[in-house]
């Protein structure tokens, strides 16, 4: 077994025994391959999102946790949010330049949820149209810029 593989089975042992609130692992996906999960998220009680159910693909290269994973929304119904394009990429620094082998796949479901629970309105980002068209299907090979919403 892979250090991945041990990584991944110590991760998917801890958030089926002890899943934080609206986050589902889909133990199918993973037993078929245990490289690609998909994890139903859905919204905090209280945010824009309560009550709606949304689906991230997982997917880890043999070089996880060192690699961060390639995470999106995928499926019918993905958010309307300022950081999240028609297509399901995620603009979050922590899926990119600020991963760290300290994090997992249960904070970065924690993470997204907060996103979305942030939000204030729901809206796709300025540039949707432009980017869905022109970007790569993987999400990790868009060279994000990060600004604070907040100033």
């Amino acid at each position: 077994m892979t250090s991945m593989e041990k990584r991944l089975q110590k991760e998917l042992q801890a958030l089926t025994k002890d899943p934080p609130a609206g986050v589902i692992v889909n133990t199918e996906s993973v037993s078929q391959n245990m490289s690609e999960w998909i994890v139903d998220l859905y919204g905090a009680p209280g945010s824009l999102y309560d009550g709606e159910k949304f689906q991230l693909s997982f997917k880890f290269s043999p070089r996880y946790p060192f690699d961060s994973p390639q995470v999106m929304f995928i499926g019918p119904n993905i958010p309307v949010h300022p950081h999240v394009y028609s297509n399901g990429h995620i603009c979050l620094s922590i899926l990119t330049d600020d991963w760290s082998p300290a994090l997992s796949v249960t904070s970065v479901c924690l993470s997204i949820v907060s996103m979305l629970s942030s939000c204030q309105e729901k809206k796709r980002p300025p540039d949707n149209a432009i980017y869905v068209k022109t970007c790569s299907k993987n999400p990790k090979k868009t060279r994000w810029f990060y600004h604070d919403d907040t100033v």
